[in-house]
This record gives structure tokens, sequence and C-alpha cells, in this order.
């Protein structure tokens, strides 16, 4: 039994009464608020739904045929009831036992669940979208419905179940005789609701929303034949010029359970040595459970139109894990298993194929459109980037498509629109990584750069230590991280060009006493050629791990020691020449630990020892306000 759940009967056969998982009551809150525009996509789920559950029960059937041989003609029936006041929606697949019911109706079995419910803000449009990534759109009967019975027999079985609940909170779960295989769904109307009584209304939903189902769609009539309602033919397999955008937009819906529109539809047929048909859809909403280790990939898997498998590993890469869709194969073979699937040669071939033709139309997308292109990137680069570290095969492809933000634009720049503003005498890409834009714009390791007018690109997510370093260059330029020493800036003309004026008076013997001062401290002091407006900051040497990274790495506990720093000193700084006119060396060495406190803060690390900054702060303090006498 699911943790929070309570019974009052110790009989496990028996009527049993539970309560919701937390989180199931807290979509239901939302659900009984309207969470949705149109309120009819409930019919829309409930057949994704029963028709989910016929592609289970028919590729189960593929080793145990004996499991439908008794109903082998799946279907997908609607009924209505005008004197109960109730809409059914029945099928005859998979169905459910006990425990699934309590499982897939009652809890909200799979990983993410509590940053799922804490992504739930309230706004109906994002948590609509959450929802539908979600895969709960059972829920959404509650919507017409004040009460919902679900009656369901699972292929094998002899024994029925039924399942009821008013949405307040709890639900009874007791056996059910005479149910035949599948499950039905009885919607038990609210007041006010009785357009979903109305068989005309009933034919237009289904028209709009389930027209591309593979199963019948039938209306049961009191006399006569049932009506089938849709087309029932699998909408991967019709030509492209006969499928509208909003067939296109309702099929998304449908097998990536999504409320949002498409941002891209990707649907082509491969032929030759292996066919097979892509109908790909990238969202225009990111998933909330995207960089979740756990999360599979949310493509189904045909075989000449007969579902094999949801959530295939090794049909895409990793860094393709937001697509939904399908993929349909001739050549697979129909009992073909998920352990066959991650080592059959042709599942390779299908992945390599699928991955360019993605990303090539991804990539026509942005020289298309892009503002459009903007919002995807900023939604799913991050990911795409795991393929650049990842994948070498399509390694140039993904530089090519990825985006920056930089020091010399406002919106994203690429890598390409880069190269054509490098300054002559500029032979690297110069970066900064951290942990968000307008920190590391504020840095003072740009100040130099900036002066030069020297673009650099800011780099904030995590992935960006690690592919920016197995990538090493683009075009032959070098990635190179201003944190780091040997950025040799005099070279780069551009900017304010620097006057070379001598070092104030005592520089050198002020740059001896604090490497004395602090040599447990740091690797090295040196004057800067990169600080403009700051007196001091601390970069990595050139052959170090840049400073980010190695914060990252100690977070993660991956990391135990550090790498000592070295201390640029502005020399042009006015407090430097004033430290540099003080006589008193212990003051001098007291002063050197404080402005090395000082970098230590600008860069976000932890001081050592946070007590003797404070006593060295408030001495420097009562030294600047005491009267020269």
């Amino acid at each position: 039994m699911s943790e929070g759940m309570t019974t009052d009967a110790t009989e496990e056969r028996g009527p049993t009464t539970m309560q919701f998982q937390a989180e199931v009551s807290r979509l239901l809150e939302i659900v009984a608020k309207s969470l949705y525009s149109h309120k009819e996509v409930f019919l829309r789920e409930l057949v994704s739904n029963a028709s989910d559950a016929c592609d289970k029960l028919r590729y189960a059937a593929l080793t145990r045929p004996e499991l439908a041989a008794d109903d082998p003609t799946y279907r997908i029936t609607l009924s209505v009831d005008r004197k109960a006041r109730t809409l059914t929606v029945a099928d005859n697949g998979i169905g459910m036992d006990r425990q699934d019911l309590i499982d897939n109706l009652g809890t909200i079995a799979r990983s993410g669940t509590l940053s799922f419910v804490n992504g739930l803000s309230g706004d109906a449009k994002k948590d609509m979208a959450l929802i539908g990534q979600f895969g709960v759109g059972f829920y959404s009967a509650f919507m017409v419905a004040d009460r919902v019975t679900v009656v369901s027999r699972k292929a094998g079985d002899s024994q029925g179940w039924r399942w009821e609940s008013d949405g307040k909170g709890a639900f009874t779960v007791a056996e059910a005789e005479g149910a035949g295989r599948g499950t039905s769904v009885i919607l038990h109307l609210a007041e006010g609701e009785d357009e979903y009584l109305d068989e005309v209304r009933l034919r237009r939903i289904v028209k709009t929303y389930s027209d591309h189902i593979a199963v019948p769609v039938m209306l049961a009539k009191a006399e006569g034949e049932p009506e089938q309602m849709n087309r029932a033919a699998a909408l991967w397999t019709r030509p492209k010029s006969e499928i509208t955008a909003d067939e296109y937009k309702e099929f998304y819906h449908h097998v990536g359970h999504a409320y949002d529109d498409p941002w891209l539809t990707i649907h082509y047929r491969a032929e030759g040595v292996l066919e097979y048909t892509g109908l790909l859809f990238v969202p225009s909403v990111q998933p909330f459970d995207l960089f979740n280790p756990e999360r599979k990939h949310h493509l189904k898997l045909y075989v000449r139109r007969v579902f094999v498998a949801d959530e295939v590993e090794g049909l895409l890469p990793p860094y393709l894990r937001f697509l939904r869709g399908i993929v349909d194969s001739e050549d697979l073979p129909l009992n073909v298993s998920r352990e066959m699937l991650q080592s059959n040669p042709m599942v390779s071939r299908i992945r390599q194929g699928l991955t360019k033709r993605v990303l090539s139309e991804i990539g026509r997308k942005a020289r298309e459109d892009a503002t459009s292109y903007a919002t995807f990137w900023n939604s799913f680069g991050a990911v795409l980037k795991e393929g650049i570290y990842e994948d070498f095969e399509n390694r140039d492809t993904l530089l090519e498509l990825a985006r920056f933000r930089s020091t010399a634009a406002d919106g994203l720049v690429s890598l390409e629109d880069y190269l054509g503003r490098m300054k002559e005498g500029q032979d690297a890409i110069f970066v900064i990584t951290g942990d968000d834009v307008e920190s590391l714009s504020r840095s003072p390791q740009l100040e130099g750069f900036r002066a030069k007018g020297v673009e650099v690109l800011l780099l904030t997510d995590p992935v960006d230590e690690f592919w920016v370093t197995a990538v090493g260059k683009f075009k032959d330029k070098p990635f190179k991280s201003v944190t780091r020493g040997g950025a040799d800036l005099g070279r780069i003309k551009g900017g304010e060009e620097r006057k070379d004026e001598p070092a104030p008076e005592g520089m050198d013997e002020l740059i001896a006493l604090f490497k004395d001062a602090l040599k447990d401290e740091v690797k090295d002091v040196r004057r800067s050629e990169r600080l403009t407006d700051s007196p001091v900051c601390l970069v990595a040497d050139e052959n170090d791990m840049d400073m980010h990274l190695e914060r990252l790495l100690r977070q993660h506990k991956q990391l135990q020691s550090t790498s000592k720093r070295i201390l640029e000193i502005n020399p042009g700084h006015p407090l430097v020449a004033g430290i540099a006119a003080v006589k008193d060396r212990e003051q001098v060495r007291e002063l050197a630990f404080l402005l090395l406190d000082q970098a230590r803060i600008v860069e976000g690390e932890a001081l050592p020892d946070p007590l003797a900054f404070a006593r060295r702060m408030a001495s420097a303090l009562q030294r600047g306000l005491t009267p020269a006498s």
C-alpha cells in the first residue's frame, strides 16, 4: 500500500477506503478550480488513456495471445445514459487489477513527485503544462463530474475491481462482479454539464481531439450498430500534405500527454536499407523534470504500426530527451524485447538517422526565426550542450546551434557571431564561467577585456565547465578562460590602449612584501593587465583548474584539496598606490591579507578565517577615521 494512505477495512479483497496521496489532492484542487481553458479536453485525456491501454495489450498478446483471445478487436466505446446522467468511456485493453487502480489513480508513482508539486504555481496556464507533462490527465474527469467510477479487469485475470471517488480526498476500491476485460470510466456528471450527454457534441469533440487515435472510437447507440466517430488511422502513416497543423498538435497532446503547443514538428520517412517513420515534436515548454537523472525518453516505438514500447532507451541520445513522439520501424522484429533494443544494431542506425534529422531541423528553425530559436535555446540549450560534451560525431553541428550570453550583446550570440567580432591580435575565444549572468558581468576579470572591446562569453550552465575543456577550440580558435593567466591583452588592438606609464614608486617592493606575507595562501602575486577599476583579483594559473569548476567539484564532494591562486594587483588603482606608500611593514602585511580576502569575496569564495578578516577590516577602518597628528 502506498505511503500516506489509510484504510477502514483489514480484508484486502473487501471494500477499502483510502486517502489520496497529498500530491493528488493538490492536483484535484487545481482541477476543481477549472484549470483548463476548455473543459472538453477531459474526453481527449480519457480516450488517449484508453488508446494506450489497447496498445499495451496488443503488444502483450504477441507473446501471450490468450490475453486477447476472448475479444481480439480493439476499440474504445462512448456511451450515454441520459436518465442516470452518466458518460462512460470504455476500452477492451490491458485493464487494471486492484493494486494498479491504487497505484495509477490514487498516487503519482513517479520520480520527481515532490519537485512537480512544488512547481505548481497557481498560474493556470503554467500549471496546465506541468500537469500534462506528468501524465495525470485522468484527474481532468473531475472538471465535469462530481463522482467518477472506474470498473476494470486486467487481461488474464478473472476478478474485476471497482474504484470510486468524488475527488474530495478519498477513494474506495472493491470487487466488481461480471467486469469485462479492459477499463470503463463512468462519469457522473455535475450540475450544468449536460452538454456531454449530447451525441452531436461528443462527435465534435472526438473529431477535434481524437481523430488521429489508431483505435476506433465508437459511439454506442440505444438501437442499431455503434457509430465510429474517428478515422482510426495511424496519423504518421498518412501523407504530410493531408495532415493539418491542428491534427499534428492534437497528436502531440496525445503522444506526449502535453498541453502546450509543439515548438517544432518533424515528420519524415526514411527509406532504403533501413525503413522507418519518425513523427517527433519539440515542446515549447520545458519539462519540469528535464534534469532529473531518472528521466526517461518520451518516445514510443512501433513496429509495422503495432505498439512495442514507450520510454525506449537508445532511440535518441540523452541530450535529446525533451523530444516527444513515435518511431515506427518496418524492419525490427515484432517480438523485440527491451534488452534486445539496447543491443540491436538497427536501433543504433535509427538513432543516428533520427539525431541527424532532428539537429538539421532545429538548425533550419534557427536560421529562419532567430527570435523563436532564442526562446527554444533558453529552455533546452543547457541540455543540448551535454551533446557537445558527449556526442563527438555531431559536435560540430551542436557548436553551430549553440547560443550564448556575452559582454557584447543583449541577446544571444553564436560562435560564428563571436568570430566575426574578434579584434586584431586576438587569437582565442574568451569565456568566463559562473552561476549567473548578472554576477559574471560585474567580475573584475572582465575589466581589461571590456576596456579593449574584447567580447567574452558568459557561461552559466554547469555543463559549460566540461564541454569547453572537451572541445578545446572552434574553427581553430581555442577557448580560453579569462579567470586564468596568459590572456596577453597587450597583443590585442582596439578599445582604450593603455599607455606604458611607469609603475608608482615602491610598487616592486610592495609586490615583494605581498609575496612574503601571502606565501602560504597564494601561488604568486603579480601586476595585472586585466584590471582597470578594481584593486585586485584572483586568477588561476594557466595550467590549473578553472576556479568555478573547482568550486563546483568541491560543492559536490568530488574534490578535497584546492589549488592556490594568483593574486593580481592593479598598480594604477589609488588604493594600491596608497598602500605602496605605507612605511609600516606590518601594516602592509595586514592590508595584503585584507585585499586577498576581498578578492575571495568577489569570487564567491568562503573566507578561511572570517574573524581575522573582521579584525583587519575594523583596524583599517579605525586607522582611516583617526585624524593625522
